[in-house]
């Protein structure tokens, strides 16, 4: 061999030692300090894109020296085939990019509780009609089926355990951005009225414009105040972005008028005893809903009176179930599944449906690439912009459930609940399945002595009383469910050997999501309380909160 090929050879190997080099220092130089108790694990060691369970890859989670997620460019061709802006064709107008955002929240809502999802029984004129004009999402879910922790997994992206606000009444950590921090960099301004329960704030910087959880509430501010959703709407020069945070209906339940509904008509769900109780509860529930259902009628005629109709993007969400058994804080259907109806003119087709299965955490994501903004973020989430111009898209395979007695009123010691749910199936891990469950449900503290009347029945001999209320608050460790033939779920085919090999691939899955998401189980439950938000959280300022603006991305 000569000497110029032997000099060519030994200079390419050095070319490639020093490429593996470069390669190891930028991998292998994060995360050499301990962690700070209110900054997120390091979910992405290595600086490796993250593998998800749906075997979807995340965007590359390498840190900034801030400790921060690096900040994408503004995409000025975006398209919404898929996250990155990378996609085969533009499936938007060029005049529908970065669009008004109105979202439209209820409360404590089960989603088979409006016309639209089916009730014969609750008045829902409203949303009935927006349903003809929107597109309905018949497999959505949230993470967790209490309040906190869905609407910080809503607003941040990142589900619950890794955004660090998993239990009720808790914080997420401290370097978490959220919708704020994305759209205001681009010419939003992101208001929201009502309800909140996200924390810390300066995390979760909308400019409140006032409700329950302001410094200086008034008394009738469990209703949303609609004449500052008007101004809001008339004052903003450029796009904006509002959500609508309902009050309503959750408990106490004693807006609208029960009367308009007879206890001795209305069907009683087939998961629920039927006792008096229960039929009594459910009439003041349901005045709520068509109660929150006007509120929601009164916000899409502000739309009409100021022309915004065409160039806003509506969301409506149920949030978690209702406050009955079975629903709120518990990953049953009732619970966790959620619903969500979207209309945008020149965009979603009128009156269609998809079976494409998505999570709360995916709509940030889907605002933010409906804004023209790059998805170059690690966050949970992943964009379902395709499937609202194309229904029949597919999303995700699964959707996860996380839940924690932790932070609730009259909640137990511990009680932590894992689930995975496909569109067939649904796998449930009771991770403290020897424990008692109990809220206020259980512990007799509820005005409408629901659970109490299941009791009651129950010891007058009703079988069927007595499975619902012991099943309650006594669950084995493994539930599986055939969603197909157990709409309830009613039937638990977890010792049932011909579903063995479908309950060890979702238990599979489910404990590589788990991983992913730096959930510990037991050790993660035994931690919660370490989240609990700081007792000058609870109020809010009106405007944006001090430091607000800290975590707004630089374009």
């Amino acid at each position: 061999m000569d000497t110029k090929k032997i000099y060519i050879k030994n200079l390419a190997i050095l070319i490639s030692l020093l490429i593996i080099s470069v390669s190891l220092f930028s991998c292998g130089g994060q995360d050499l300090l301990p962690p700070d108790e209110n900054s997120r694990p390091n979910e992405n060691p290595g600086g490796m894109p993250n593998t998800n369970p749906d075997g979807n890859m995340n965007p590359d989670g390498n840190m900034n020296p801030d400790g921060n997620m690096p900040d994408p460019p503004v995409d000025n061709n975006p398209n919404p085939n898929g996250e990155g802006g990378s996609g085969e064709t533009e499936l938007i107008p060029e005049n529908k990019i970065k669009p008004n955002i109105l979202i439209f929240m209820a409360d404590d809502l089960t989603y088979t509780d409006i016309g639209p999802y089916g009730s014969k029984d609750v008045k829902t004129p409203n949303l009935d009609e927006f349903a003809q004009q929107s597109l309905k999402f018949n497999y959505a879910f949230d993470t967790a089926a209490m309040c906190a922790p869905t609407r910080m997994a809503l607003y941040s992206g990142l589900q619950p355990v890794r955004n660090g606000g998993h239990p009720n009444h808790s914080r997420s950590y401290d370097d978490v951005r959220s919708m704020p921090n994305y759209l205001r960099p681009l010419g939003y301004r992101v208001g929201i009225i009502g309800k909140r329960h996200e924390s810390p704030q300066k995390n979760y910087s909308f400019e409140y414009l006032g409700g329950k959880h302001s410094a200086n509430a008034a008394k009738n501010s469990d209703t949303l105040d609609m004449k500052l959703a008007e101004n809001f709407i008339r004052e903003t020069d450029g796009p904006w972005a509002l959500v609508l945070s309902s009050l309503q209906p959750h408990q106490p339940w004693n807006k609208g008028n029960a009367n308009q509904y007879d206890a001795k008509k209305i069907t009683v769900p087939p998961d629920l005893v039927d006792t008096a109780e229960t039929r009594s509860a459910l009439t003041k529930y349901y005045a709520e809903i068509t109660f929150m259902d006007n509120l929601f009628g009164r916000a899409l005629q502000l739309l009409r009176e100021y022309n915004q109709e065409e160039n806003t993007l509506v969301l409506f969400l149920t949030e978690q179930g209702s406050n009955f058994p079975f629903a709120k804080w518990t990953l049953y259907d009732a619970g966790q599944r959620a619903g969500i109806l979207a209309r945008w003119p020149g965009v979603i087709s009128e009156n269609t449906e998809t079976d494409a299965m998505v999570q709360y955490v995916d709509i940030l994501p889907t605002l933010m690439q409906a804004a023209g903004l790059k998805m170059d973020f690690d966050l949970d989430g992943k964009s379902f912009l395709p499937v609202l111009v194309k229904p029949e898209s597919e999303h995700r395979e699964y959707a996860y459930g996380v839940q924690t007695t932790k932070g609730i009123i009259s909640g137990s010691n511990s009680y932590a609940i894992r689930s995975i749910r496909s569109k067939d199936y649904r796998f449930i891990w009771n991770l403290d399945h020897n424990a008692r469950f109990s809220n206020i449900v259980t512990a007799g503290t509820s005005p409408y002595n629901i659970f109490s009347s299941w009791k009651k029945r129950a010891q007058q001999g009703d079988a069927w009383a007595q499975e619902r209320s012991d099943l309650y608050v006594k669950r084995p460790e493994f539930e599986l469910y055939d969603m197909r033939n157990s709409r309830y779920e009613f039937e638990n085919l977890a010792d049932d050997p011909s579903f063995a090999e479908i309950k060890d691939e979702m238990f599979t899955a489910l404990k590589a999501w788990m991983e992913q998401q730096g959930d510990e189980g037991k050790q993660t439950e035994a931690s919660a309380n370490s989240r609990t938000r700081d007792a000058d959280q609870r109020l809010f300022p009106i405007g944006i909160p001090k430091g607000g603006t800290e975590l707004d991305i630089v374009l």
